[in-house]
C-alpha cells in the first residue's frame, strides 16, 4: 500500500509539472469541441466506426448527427447501438438535425412520424432536435404558419425532453415579399420560446449580411446552439469575427455549439494530375484534414472555453 501510494503520489507530480510547462495542453483537455456529422457525411455512412474514432482522435468530444428523410436509424446502426459507440468513445451526443415538411392533410401521419424521431434521439441521448430547412415562401402569411407548425412539433418534442431548434442558411435574412421584416428575425418573435429555440450558423448569416454578434446580444436566451462554420477551414478566412460570437454566447449563458465544414466548391471541381476528378474518397479524405485544422483553431483559440 505504502509502495503504491509513493508512484501515485509521483505521477500525480509529473503529470502536474507537465500541464505547467503546457497549459495550452491543459485547456485544450478540457474543452468540449463539437462537431456537425455532415462535415464527413461520405465517410460516415461509408464506415461510422472509423470515421468517429478519427473524429474523437482530433479531440472532437461533441457531435451533432444527422437523420436525413426520418431515416430511424443512426448512420445504419439502431439508435442504441450507435449510442453506446459514442459512449465508447467519449463522445456526447447533443443534437441531430432532420425535417419533415407540413402537409395539413395527414397532420396526424406527419405528427407521429415526428415522434418516432424523437424517440430516436431520445435513445441518443441529444438535448435539440433541430431543423435544418424548410420550403416555405417569403410572406407573411406563409412565415406564420411555418412558426405555428414549429410551435406545435415543438410541444411534442417537448415531451420527450427535446427542444425544436431551427439552423439557417443566408436566405432567411431577407425581408418577407410583403412586409419589411426580416424572415428570421419574424421566426424568432412568432415562435414559443418554450418550445422552439435557434441554432445560429454564424458563416450563413454573416453572408446574408447580418451580424451573429448583434443577433446574440439581441436574442439572448433564444439562440441556444451555434453552428462555427466558415469558407472551409475554421479561421482560415479570417472574416468571421469568431472571438466576438464566442464571448457573446457565453456571455448569454449558453455553450453548446458543433463546428461545420462543407465542401467548397473548389474541392468538388479539384482534379488530379491526370485530369480526372477526385472521387469521393479523395474529398473525404480533404475533409478530414480540414476537420483536424478546424480542431487545432478550436483548442488554441483562448476565447473557447
Amino acid at each position: 500500500m505504502k509502495k503504491y501510494s509513493i508512484l501515485f503520489v509521483l505521477a500525480y507530480i509529473a503529470a502536474t509539472f507537465v500541464l505547467l510547462l503546457n497549459p495550452e495542453a491543459a485547456s485544450a483537455k478540457e474543452k468540449k469541441i463539437g462537431i456537425q456529422l455532415y462535415s464527413v457525411m461520405d465517410a460516415m455512412q461509408k464506415d461510422p466506426k472509423a470515421s468517429l474514432t478519427r473524429l474523437t482522435d482530433m479531440g472532437y468530444n461533441v457531435l451533432e448527427l444527422v437523420q436525413w428523410g426520418g431515416d430511424p436509424k443512426v448512420f445504419g446502426m439502431p439508435a442504441d447501438e450507435f449510442k453506446a459507440l459514442c459512449d465508447k468513445l467519449g463522445a456526447e451526443i447533443i443534437s441531430t438535425h432532420s425535417s419533415i415538411q407540413e402537409d395539413p392533410a395527414k397532420e396526424d401521419e406527419i405528427m407521429n412520424r415526428w415522434r418516432e424521431l424523437f424517440k430516436i434521439q431520445q435513445t441518443c441521448g441529444g438535448k435539440y432536435f433541430v431543423i435544418p430547412s424548410y420550403q416555405v415562401e417569403f410572406t407573411v402569411a406563409d412565415v406564420q404558419r411555418m412558426c405555428d407548425y414549429f410551435n406545435r412539433v415543438g410541444k411534442i418534442a417537448a415531451e420527450y425532453g427535446l427542444k425544436l431548434g431551427y439552423h439557417n442558411h443566408s436566405h432567411e435574412f431577407n425581408k418577407l415579399k410583403d412586409s419589411d421584416a426580416i424572415m428570421w428575425e419574424y421566426l424568432v418573435e412568432h415562435t414559443n420560446p418554450e418550445y422552439v429555440c435557434f441554432e445560429l450558423d454564424v458563416y450563413w448569416c454573416t453572408k446574408g449580411g447580418k451580424s451573429p454578434v448583434e443577433y446574440l446580444k439581441k436574442y439572448p436566451n433564444r439562440i441556444q446552439l451555434l453552428h462555427i462554420k466558415d469558407e472551409f477551414v475554421i479561421g482560415a478566412s479570417k472574416t468571421i469575427d469568431f472571438e466576438g460570437i464566442f464571448n457573446q454566447f457565453y456571455k448569454n449563458g449558453m455553450k453548446n455549439y458543433v463546428v461545420e465544414i462543407e465542401v467548397p466548391k473548389a474541392l468538388r471541381e479539384k482534379k488530379n494530375a491526370d485530369g480526372s476528378a477526385y472521387t469521393k474518397e479523395q474529398i473525404s479524405e480533404e475533409m478530414f484534414k480540414a476537420a483536424r485544422e478546424s480542431a487545432d483553431y478550436i483548442k488554441k483559440a483562448d476565447f473557447v472555453k
